[in-house]
């Protein structure tokens, strides 16, 4: 059986009106290609050729999709920001109702410690032994990115280096939604703790009851989290920035979040420093003939789970027989799954399967969409990897799916999604030491580079620049 692909004006390319039809031409435009796929579903991700006349302009339609400057949610984040700004604590108690559907009291906002109490006192020994053992990895792989000061002596022989400080007080929102992310506590607050942060803030939506789950509750505690406060969405974010009366603000704010969350901190950006733009989970995966497509599968499901439905998750490969398997097991796999609804819009939505002649061309793709995970499952992994330069993570072999990185290897799972990776690494932790430049002259180095300093200041027309040098070589 062959699976007819078109490539359309709407980019529907996989057609099951095209193949029902038995014409090979469906009732789209333009031209198309049959692929040598074997395996049929309505249910099929988008199959995409590289070498298609069609394919950049695909490519360049899923480059421009970043929910990242979607007018609309700009418009609507900035409703609230100002809100906050001008409000502060009435306008978080209106937005808590308006999209967390309860209403709070401003001496409600903060986590109390009998609720820190209780949810230790009601999570199994299983699961409190698995957050330490993450929360362990991440701090030791944390200790061992922290910047130290340095100094050197310049040609002039004054002393010049930096000297690293941790912000004192910074804000990390962690999602809260479908899934309650403990692992994204870990992998933000700990780096805090690790770097010295003294004050640590955390906000995170809570359910109509005024919840927020235990284990989240737990983890926070664990990682070192000082405040906690159940405000979620762009209200939160401005809350850290602007400070009301009752959450007072911080110096850097941290963590992913929902379309809202990341334009809020894009937003502000100025008001208050953030870490990058982290949005949906995106993967994309590089594999060969010699890859397992049940891990392939696997992979790709896991990733499209999350449940925002803008999850994107791409599979290159140039082996049309792996790509027909991967679809198979992607058919198997899904029924299964507590959450197949959640991932059957993402695979639908944001999905793609992307053939290719060359392996080797596969770098390129990636590179232009900056993928938040970069998963490569080909017989030299090492070579593929050294290519791609805009991930934000990348996986090496058959034997590291993302989930490790999600859970337990070490570095952090807060990554540029949405192209930001082009820009932006990954969240680290001296992101959240501020550095800090020194220099120290006497009077025999100033001497030395006087006549420099002069020259400059008369360039500039600066006169107050060079005598602030200048004078300091009178005698005293």
């Amino acid at each position: 059986m062959y699976l007819v692909g078109f490539v359309l004006s709407d980019f529907e390319f996989i057609n099951p009106d095209a193949y029902a039809n038995g014409n090979g031409k469906g009732k789209g435009r333009g031209c198309f290609d049959i692929f040598d796929l074997k395996h049929y579903s309505p249910d099929a991700m988008k199959l995409m050729k590289y070498s298609d006349p069609d394919f950049r302009q695909w490519l360049n339609g899923v480059r421009g999709g970043s929910s990242l400057f979607d007018p609309s949610i700009e418009r609507s984040t900035r409703r609230i920001l100002d809100g906050v700004a001008q409000r502060g604590d009435s306008a978080l108690i209106e937005f808590t109702e308006e999209f967390d559907g309860i209403r709070l009291r401003p001496e409600g906002f903060a986590v109390t410690d009998d609720e820190f109490r209780l949810a230790s006192e009601s999570l199994s020994d299983g699961f409190c032994a698995a957050v330490e053992y993450s929360r362990n990895n991440i701090l030791e792989f944390a200790r061992r990115s922290l910047r130290d000061d340095w100094s050197m002596t310049n040609v002039e022989g004054a002393e010049v280096g930096e000297k690293f400080d941790a912000f004192r007080r910074v804000g990390i929102y962690v999602p809260g939604g479908t899934a309650p992310l403990v692992s994204t506590v870990l992998m933000t607050v700990t780096l805090a703790r690790a770097a010295g942060c003294e004050e640590i803030v955390v906000c995170s939506p809570c359910d109509k009851e005024g919840r927020l789950h235990p284990g989240l509750v737990f983890a926070m505690e664990q990682a070192g989290a000082t405040e906690v406060y159940r405000i979620g969405g762009a209200q939160a974010m401005a809350a850290m920035a602007y400070g009301t009366q009752t959450v007072p603000g911080v110096q850097k704010v941290f963590g992913p979040g929902n379309a809202y969350v990341v334009a809020a901190k894009r937003l502000l950006f100025g008001r208050v420093a953030v870490d990058l733009l982290p949005g949906p989970s995106e993967v994309l995966i590089i594999a060969d003939v010699s890859a397992n497509p049940r891990f392939i599968a696997a992979d790709m499901l896991a990733q499209a789970e999350h449940g925002s439905g803008h999850e994107r998750v791409w599979f290159l490969t140039d082996s049309g027989e792996l790509a027909d398997k991967v679809q198979r097991a992607l058919d198997a796999q899904l029924d299964s799954l507590s959450r197949a609804g959640f991932i059957r819009k993402s695979l639908d939505d944001n999905g793609a399967i992307i053939l290719f002649d060359d392996i080797n061309d596969t770098v390129e793709v990636a590179n232009e969409l900056a993928p938040e995970h970069c998963e490569i499952m080909t017989d030299t992994p090492e070579r593929i990897a050294a290519g791609v330069k805009t991930a934000g993570a990348v996986c090496l072999g058959r034997f590291t799916p993302n989930v490790l990185g999600d859970y337990v290897a070490g570095p952090s799972h807060v990554l540029p999604t949405g192209g930001a990776g082009a820009s932006f690494s990954g969240l680290t932790v001296d992101q959240f030491q501020r550095r800090t430049s020194v220099i120290r002259y006497d009077k025999d180095s100033l001497r030395r580079v006087l006549p420099v300093v002069e020259r400059f200041a008369e360039v500039e027309g600066l006169d107050a620049h060079g005598e602030s040098a200048r004078l300091r070589m009178e005698d005293e």
